[in-house]
């Protein structure tokens, strides 16, 4: 049997970021060693905020072209509390995302063995969604500026592209999605009552797409009218599509939802997969835990299982979430964000001999 190897880029960032990524690439070499049908070439990049402080650059010029060899992005966190946030988020991630095209972020929600919801009664079966956020335009296109800096005239703009390309790959990426899902159900997110031009195009275009899609219901929901649809309503929910910021918005309050932002992954895709895809946990770089051993790598953990799943090795994928769910079932390996007292190197060692007892 040959055995392949992955090239796998992993890029800790910052803060938590660097723990839960070191902790998932043990993870991950157990789960390679005990499948044996697949190996992972790993590089480390310090690409990240230090770097940042000490070159001035949190990547090389050419990082981005430098990642298109590689099968796979493993990316924990960028942001520093003495850098400014739109420095870090521009420098890093966003300086990789967009040069290789990862269009459609996907977040996966649902509340995992063993974790409460702070919902009143929902249980796991009636959180279970996937929210896929227009990962390329949107608010996040970058373009604007600011002229006349300290004068009283001082004028700031920020303008959201929406483009019927961008528009409608994302539409059918998320209906392909839907009808993938047992309940073959989709939300799309909007305010064309308020953005009357480029959201009024995301509506169009969404019902244009939706003639191709005659197997998924499909519904539209104002933004704000969908928070308390997620919160009083959670299982009328089951695939969401929404603009870069407000599925941004929405996924952390998912996340919250769920139980804890600490167990939220991120997959930034490129479906075309003309250049690697980029997995991330949802959570932040989170200084006020930086170094204490306290983060919660589970989010870090079902990132990678959607890597696995991305790069085709699926019954690895399986393997891992399940061992995942081992885990978080034992409340005694909760960690502080889920109300426990667990330590991130607790709950990796219990993945770990969960990974190696299974039989199957």
């Amino acid at each position: 049997m040959t055995r392949k190897t992955y090239k796998i880029a992993a890029i800790g960032g910052d803060g938590i970021g660097v723990e839960v990524v070191d902790a998932c690439l043990v993870v991950l070499d157990v789960l390679a060693d005990r499948d044996g049908g697949f190996a992972l070439n790993v590089t480390n990049f310090d690409w990240s905020t230090d770097r940042y402080k000490r070159t001035g650059e949190f990547m090389p010029a050419d990082g981005a072209d430098q990642l298109r060899s590689f099968d796979a992005i493993l990316f924990g966190a960028v942001g520093a509390p003495d850098v400014p946030d739109h420095l870090t988020l521009w420098g890093l991630r966003l300086a990789i995302c967009q040069p290789l095209d990862q269009y459609a972020n996907v977040r996966p929600t649902r509340v995992l063995p063993g974790i409460q919801s702070p919902l009143r009664h929902v249980n796991a079966g009636e959180l279970d969604w996937v929210i896929v956020r227009e990962n390329s335009e949107g608010e996040y296109a970058g373009q604007g500026g600011r002229s006349h800096p300290g004068l009283p005239l001082e004028v700031a703009t920020d303008v959201s592209i929406f483009t019927r390309a961008g528009i409608e790959r994302i539409m059918r990426f998320a209906f392909k999605l839907a009808q993938s899902r047992p309940r073959k159900l989709l939300t799309v997110v909007t305010k064309s009552n308020a953005q009357r031009h480029g959201m009024v195009l995301w509506d169009q275009i969404a019902a244009e797409v939706a003639q191709d899609f005659t197997d998924v219901t499909w519904d539209k929901m104002l933004v704000d009218a969908m928070t308390v649809r997620m919160t009083m309503k959670p299982a009328s929910l089951d695939t969401i599509v929404a603009t870069n910021l407000h599925a941004d918005i929405l996924s952390d309050l998912a996340a919250a939802l769920s139980g804890s932002i600490g167990v939220a992954p991120t997959a930034n895709l490129n479906p075309e997969r003309d250049t690697p895809s980029m997995f991330e946990p949802i959570h932040g770089s989170a200084f006020d835990i930086t170094g204490k051993g306290v983060a919660n790598p589970v989010a870090t953990f079902w990132t990678a299982a959607m890597m696995l799943e991305h790069l085709g090795e699926t019954p690895a994928a399986e393997r891992l979430m399940q061992a995942v769910e081992a885990v978080t079932a034992d409340p005694a390996l909760h960690t502080p964000d889920l109300g426990g007292n667990a330590t991130t190197r607790m709950v990796t060692d219990a993945v770990v001999e969960s990974l190696r007892g299974r039989n199957d």
